[in-house]
């Protein structure tokens, strides 16, 4: 599980950030990916990864500002001549994203050669699961209706301990396959294995939060308690929190007070206002990492390895 950034900056974009976009490498635990925002020129930063837009078979978008939304029509067209014909794709967003997504699709008389799927979000709850994974959703206070998701991976069954069963007398085999994957397994003789006492600790699974543009809200620890790490917009420095506060946004001091009172074990900051120039980022780093060390602040193409704790 990997994070990598496609785009990091606010608003516009500059020459050394391209606007919002967020990629969640899900290769190894489900065969996809995940993308997080689809700002302008979000295909051409693809370009410069070794990601496959027929892998990306959920787009999250958390909310309808356009440094978040305008690479979307594009990369669905550009998605068709990829080869991905068979490979159904599902947008979830705020209400609008289907009629902004079909009215560009409509005008531009363009014709995706592949399922597309749009599920606009009312509420706040789960929106999504399979066997592997679930994503929740809540609300968060801009000026528009933004979203945050929650992508919680299920715990795994612990490493299969193969000499409990070599002692036990079975030999090596497809048998072993089954054990794994059932909680109780009847052997040919008769005997009842039970999976509980032939693996180890289980694979505690990992949580990954994102949150879309949003004043600080105390209350959001609870929907972030314990991520393994947290994305969160620092748009503005300490100094300019009447900005911040005007125009519905964080600064690098509230993320991280956010994180720290979440007890999420790494705060990565984006979306960072062009105002700010690169000289100016280890200025706000600083800010974030007095009240939660464990910052850093994401660069177009930073990856960011999610650990499992085994």
């Amino acid at each position: 599980m990997q994070l990598l950034f496609l785009g990091t900056g606010a608003g516009i974009p500059s020459k050394e950030r391209n606007v919002s976009s967020l990629i969640l490498d899900l290769l190894q635990e489900r065969n996809s990916v995940w993308m997080f925002d689809c700002g302008e020129g979000t295909q051409q930063q693809i370009l410069h990864t070794s990601v496959k837009p027929r892998k990306i078979d959920k787009i999250f978008i958390t909310h309808l500002h356009g440094d978040h939304i305008f690479g979307l029509p594009g990369f669905l067209s550009s998605r068709s001549f990829l080869g991905a014909e068979k490979d159904s794709l599902t947008i979830y967003g705020p209400i609008g994203v289907k009629q902004y997504v079909e009215t560009a699709l409509k005008v531009s008389k363009t014709h995706l050669t592949y399922p597309l799927y749009i599920k606009e979000l009312t509420d706040e709850g789960t929106i999504f699961e399979d066997e592997r994974f679930y994503v929740d959703v809540v609300r968060l206070r801009h000026n528009v209706k933004s979203f945050g998701y929650r992508i919680t991976e299920k715990d795994m069954p612990g490493e299969l301990q193969v000499s409990k069963l070599k002692e036990l007398g079975i030999a090596p085999g497809p048998i072993y396959r089954e054990i794994k994957e059932n909680e109780r397994t009847e052997l040919p003789d008769g005997t009842v294995i039970h999976r509980k006492d032939v693996v180890g600790r289980p694979k505690k699974g990992r949580v990954v939060s994102i949150f879309g543009d949003t004043t600080y809200i105390p209350q959001h620890a609870s929907f972030l308690k314990r991520s393994d790490v947290l994305v969160h917009e620092a748009t503005f420095a300490k100094e300019n929190a009447n900005l911040a506060k005007e125009y519905y946004h964080s600064t690098t001091v509230e993320a991280a007070t956010l994180a720290k009172k979440a007890e999420v074990k790494k705060l990565i900051l984006t979306h960072i206002s062009s105002r700010y120039q690169q000289n100016d980022i280890k200025m706000l780093l600083r800010e974030a990492q007095a009240i939660f060390p464990e910052t850093v602040i994401a660069e177009d193409f930073f990856t960011y390895d999610v650990k499992s704790e085994g």
